[in-house]
């Protein structure tokens, strides 16, 4: 069964990822303690349970899984930090971890290496049906993201879902930290 989370609001800066079936949840918010000057900083946090419908700040209590800082103004990308633990960050500028598939191509064909060593690639709108999808080197769907068609009415849901193929699932927070970043090169046209 792939994990399919429901992203809660669909805003790229603040949502809850919950599994349909109660097997991850995951959150993405502002970073309580961002360095100033910073324009938009982000945390990932996996969480121990299933977000309400009303915003509570249990994430605040957590270690962030990754941390993203983004350029000043949006201008630019900034780095990602992975924190492993409390005393071990790893930190990789943005433009690193997520390269362009090509020298001349679009920014919204990128590629980036995962916790397990391999090389997945996001592609904006290449696949009816998903707003984003990310591939294996040998071109299989590992994950994809779709937002719900505003013509399309849902009742007790957001309609927007994140899916990733049980075989992937040890790579939900990198998946979906790099999937933030393309969002937000979509948005801001980095």
């Amino acid at each position: 069964m792939p994990y399919t989370f429901e992203d809660r609001t669909g805003d790229i800066k603040d949502s809850d990822f919950d599994d349909i079936y109660d097997r991850m949840f995951l959150r993405v918010a502002s970073y309580p303690h961002a360095s100033p000057g910073r324009a938009t900083t982000l945390a990932l946090y996996v969480m121990a349970r299933r977000s309400t419908r009303h915003r509570d700040v249990r994430h605040l209590e957590r270690q962030p899984s990754v941390i993203l800082e983004f350029g000043e103004a949006h201008l630019g990308l900034g780095t990602i930090h992975f924190t492993q633990s409390p005393s071990s960050t790893v930190s990789i500028p943005m433009n690193n971890y997520l390269k362009k598939t090509t020298l001349f191509g679009g920014s919204l064909s990128r590629k980036f290496r995962a916790s397990d060593g391999r090389e997945y690639r996001w592609q904006y709108q290449s696949v009816d049906g998903h707003e984003w999808t990310c591939l294996s080197e040998e071109g299989y769907i590992v994950a994809h993201y779709d937002l719900r068609p505003p013509n399309i009415a849902v009742y007790g849901v957001s309609g927007n879902t994140f899916t990733v193929h049980d075989a992937y699932s040890s790579l939900c927070v990198d998946i979906l930290a790099s999937l933030t970043i393309m969002r937000y090169i979509a948005k801001y046209r980095q």
